[in-house]
């Protein structure tokens, strides 16, 4: 009789801990919003391009919940620590065209959805149709070329800023990409005036070689003859100045 009542025991006791197990398995449900209606979409507007079968970062595919799910917790701090999308310019050093870079609600959505259990949601009708990929672009390449279309100018000529540069002739600038730079490394650029007005450039953060790309102005930007052209710090790199021809 002792035996039995043993083994009834210990019965119960591991139904109560598989039970345990199986609900510290899934995450507690605390939000509202869902892959399906609101995540789906900034993935696919900012992420699929490189997140999917071709792209440049094929190696973590994020084009359905079944891929995106394992990833949340990585991918809410890739985007609160602006990593992901690869976007190098610091908002707000500079006057720089950001229309790839996450804007803060969509980080903001993206971190409530990690923080309440990343659901799915219960009405697949809701999902967006998924974006369709030129078979000859992949990555950071589509989305470079995309800026270049969009921006004002045209890319022009491209002038190396190592340290200090001062202009000899009045110069327009329609934007910036890293020259010679270290994977890692950042610099900063300002336009020194004549009259000692300090204009900032551009900040490139954390340079990714492999994400290289060109960061153009929302306008462009016209120095006069004698604007000093500063880029720092000493021996983080040099920068490539595209000018408008």
């Amino acid at each position: 009789m002792m035996k039995v009542v043993i083994a009834k025991s210990a019965v119960i006791l591991l139904l109560v801990v598989g039970a345990s197990f199986l609900l510290s398995a899934h995450d507690v449900i605390s939000t509202k919003i869902t892959w399906n209606r609101e995540i789906s979409r900034i993935v696919y507007k900012r992420c699929a391009s490189c997140h999917r079968d071709g792209g440049s970062a094929s190696d973590i595919k994020l084009m359905t919940y079944q891929d995106a799910r394992p990833w949340a917790k990585a991918i809410k701090e890739e985007v609160l620590e602006r990593r992901m999308p690869p976007f190098a310019a610091v908002k707000g050093f500079g006057e720089v065209q950001d229309q790839e870079a996450l804007t803060q609600e969509e980080m903001h959505l993206i971190a409530d959805w990690v923080e309440g259990g990343s659901p799915e949601g219960d009405d697949p009708s809701l999902l967006p149709k998924p974006p369709v990929f030129d078979s000859a672009e992949k990555g950071v390449a589509a989305n470079v070329k995309a800026a270049a279309t969009s921006a004002s100018a045209k890319p022009g000529t491209e002038i190396i800023a190592d340290g200090s540069l001062t202009l000899k002739a009045p110069l327009t600038l329609i934007g910036a990409r890293a020259g010679a730079m270290t994977e890692g490394s950042s610099v900063q650029a300002v336009a020194q005036m004549p009259d000692g007005e300090i204009r900032p450039l551009i900040w490139i953060y954390d340079y990714k070689p492999k994400y290289d790309r060109a960061y153009y102005f929302e306008k462009p930007l016209t120095f006069p003859a004698g604007t000093k052209i500063e880029v720092y710090p000493a021996g983080g790199g040099t920068l490539a100045l595209l000018a408008k021809k």
